[in-house]
């Protein structure tokens, strides 16, 4: 094949099908912010103790039955256990006063055998009031949590396969109405077990959803445009998402309705399949010229130039076999592949770990549960505008590190904040975020760049596929502060940290041409590099590498 970007450099660099198919695209991104993370309400757990049949206590033993323990340094009323109600009932039957001629430490305590009564303040129900996800099943929370991520870890696997069978545009649509119906499904779930199963499914459509759009719009897009998209319009447009969700949230309060309502929104993407093109270069790939051939000239209509009367050139496409199906054994292939891929398995998990363990952690944070969510949304918002400008001038390689040690490097520091003044910690935590939230962005693009267009898919499923695992563990790093405050914050700040050093061994893309194909990928720096290196020039004599690109982008843009 030869190469996409000149034989369709007529269709100029802006325009009004660029516009459209900019804008069309990125609303998809949209319903992705709306379900990543509604589990922060659904599954919150109100204040709540243990619940006191009506069994005649006077209204001091009443106050008195639940027990005090210390909690962060501070009194608190326990969520876990009552003082025995059959010796409190015979105390409060006798005249006795709690405290003056009963010393509370000296009785015994029991579970909550009666279930618990839980604050409706600010939440009507939840899962965890619903289903009393406290205490010794306080567990079930984080585990619900990670089968979303599970779901993506799945949807990572078979997405890309299917995507690059079917093509991009099918799975996208395809994934929205499992989404919606799955999250419609899971609002009418009759038990924690069937919630969690259905998680499964959101989890899976939706990443499906955010890699097949993402290189969807990376292939249909013009360079300039690419990094629009692939920075401030995909993650921006996440991000409204994200900042819509507690603003439903705090107007539907009963989880069940909550889950109802953001699985209707996905009604408005119907009309989409009739304006969202499938992608020329996948069409190439698949031996159908004359079907992308069609693409490109109504795209030349939209933008009002004149197409040539050949656009791709029979002898070129033929080059790559119609049909040829490239899969996870073909990045196993190549020494070079093993390596740049290991690379970016690690860096996707740590900013995983990272940005989602941030995100879950909104519920805790002292303050409105609401304001909270938006605000470590909206920290977002910065840091997608910035990385847009950035990614224009600066190479990627150092600043993915730059990001990567400004997120580890806060929350490390978070642990000697003194208590009394919180507010320093929680602008390190918006700070932190701000940080992975950056990292997040690049990596996506850096990757995407890496890739060549037969493997692409693959290869972003792969990695998105082992970064999961980092999602799955992050509600869990999050539960660690149950135990220490500061535990999850030191292992999320020193994987980020150890992350920004592998980022060095792997190539730069900046203002590099979008490879085609796994011949025209760069070689990775370090030992994989060196071996490469050295066998390339060892047959450097007996072949020539064809020149594919004679002229820059006078514009720096992605090289996608």
């Amino acid at each position: 094949m030869g190469d996409y970007d000149e034989e369709t450099a007529f269709l100029g660099q802006m325009g009004p099908y660029f516009w459209s198919t900019f804008f069309l695209l990125n609303t998809v991104f949209v319903s992705t912010g709306f379900n990543g993370l509604y589990i922060i309400f659904a599954g919150a757990a109100p204040k709540h103790h243990c619940l006191i049949p009506d069994a005649n206590l006077t209204e001091e033993w009443r106050k008195a039955i639940i027990p005090f323990t210390t909690v962060g340094g501070e009194e608190v009323q326990s969520q876990c256990s009552r003082f025995k109600l059959d010796v409190v009932k015979n105390l409060s039957d006798q005249g006795y006063i709690p405290g003056w001629d009963v010393n509370l430490t000296d009785l015994q305590q029991e579970g909550c055998l009666d279930g618990w009564n839980y604050s409706k303040d600010i939440y009507q129900y939840t899962i965890v009031t619903e289903w009393d996800l406290v205490c010794d099943n306080k567990w079930k929370v984080p585990f619900a949590s990670s089968t979303l991520f599970v779901g993506y870890l799945l949807g990572s696997l078979i997405s890309g396969q299917l995507s690059d069978r079917f093509g991009r545009k099918k799975v996208v649509f395809i994934s929205l109405a499992v989404q919606s119906l799955s999250v419609l499904l899971q609002s009418f779930s009759q038990s924690w077990r069937i919630f969690c199963i259905m998680f499964l499914f959101v989890g899976a459509s939706q990443i499906s959803i955010y890699i097949s759009a993402f290189v969807l719009g990376t292939e249909l897009l013009s360079k300039t445009m690419r990094v629009l998209f692939t920075s401030l319009g995909a993650f921006l447009f996440y991000c409204i998402g994200y900042m819509t969700l507690p603003w439903i949230a705090y107007g539907i309060r009963e989880w069940r309705t909550l889950l109802a309502v953001l699985s209707a929104t996905s009604v408005v993407y119907i009309p989409l399949w009739w304006f969202i093109p499938e992608s020329p270069r996948w069409l190439i790939t698949q031996g159908r010229a004359a079907e992308a051939e069609a693409i490109v000239r109504a795209a030349a209509c939209k933008n009002k130039v004149q197409a040539p009367s050949v656009i791709f050139k029979e002898s070129e496409i033929e080059e790559i076999p119609p049909g040829r199906m490239y899969t996870m054994i073909d990045i196993l292939k190549s020494s070079n592949l093993r390596c740049i891929t290991l690379m970016c398995l690690i860096l996707w998990m740590a900013i995983n770990i990272g940005y989602f363990g941030l995100s879950l952690n909104t519920s805790n944070l002292s303050g409105d549960p609401f304001m909270n969510c938006f605000l470590s949304a909206i920290s977002e918002v910065p840091a997608y505008v910035v990385s847009t400008c950035l990614l224009r001038k600066c190479p990627r390689r150092i600043l993915l590190s730059t990001f990567l040690i400004i997120g580890g490097g806060v929350l490390l520091l978070i642990q000697f904040i003194p208590n009394t003044i919180q507010y320093v910690a929680l602008a390190l935590e918006m700070t932190g975020k701000f940080g992975f939230t950056m990292a997040f962005t690049i990596v996506y693009i850096y990757t995407a760049e890496i890739y060549p267009t037969v493997l692409r898919n693959v290869g972003m499923g792969m990695c998105s596929s082992a970064a999961r695992i980092g999602s799955i563990t992050a509600p869990y790093v999050i539960y660690l502060g149950t135990y220490n405050k500061v535990l999850p914050y030191i292992l999320m700040g020193s994987l980020t940290i150890t992350s920004s050093v592998v980022n060095f061994f792997l190539p730069e893309t900046f203002n590099k041409d979008l490879p085609e194909t796994v011949e025209q990928m760069q070689q990775c720096r370090g030992l994989c590099g060196r071996s490469k290196k050295k066998k390339c020039v060892q047959n450097g004599a007996s072949r020539k590498q064809p020149i594919l690109h004679e002229e820059k982008s006078e514009v720096q843009t992605l090289s996608l």
